[in-house]
């Protein structure tokens, strides 16, 4: 899988979103008028609707972008900045019917890239 480097161009609209509707009672980022929280078929319908106003220099970038990878970018992301399986697992919402975390599913997002075992294998020593 390919790694996606989001600039701050991509990622600027979601900031201004979350800068406008902030409010730490909130559960959910995205929540919904009729619910308290957008279902996933919404949230994909949002994503396809901001894409549809890129530019078309924009467009060369993220025409194969989509909402799913968005999380992946996250969670390597998180992974990177020292968060554990748990903590991913929690906050992406990878939790059974028993209410225990989903590692499994969890770590599919978390697979280890070449480059970072090169960067690794840096600090072995012999």
């Amino acid at each position: 899988m390919a790694r996606i480097d989001l600039v701050n161009e991509a990622r600027k609209p979601l900031y201004e979103y979350l800068q406008a509707t902030h409010d730490p009672d909130r559960l959910y980022v995205f929540p919904s008028q009729r619910n308290v929280r957008l279902t996933e078929e919404r949230i994909h319908h949002w994503f396809r609707n901001l894409k549809a106003r890129a530019t078309r220099e924009q467009w060369e970038h993220i025409a194969d972008l989509t909402f799913h990878d968005l999380r992946h970018d996250f969670t390597h992301r998180a992974r990177e900045a020292g968060w554990s399986l748990e903590e991913v697992a929690y906050y992406l919402g990878h939790v059974t019917r028993k209410g225990t975390l989903a590692i499994q599913t969890t770590f599919g997002y978390t697979q280890v890239s070449r480059e970072q075992i090169k960067d690794k294998l840096k600090w072995l020593r012999g």
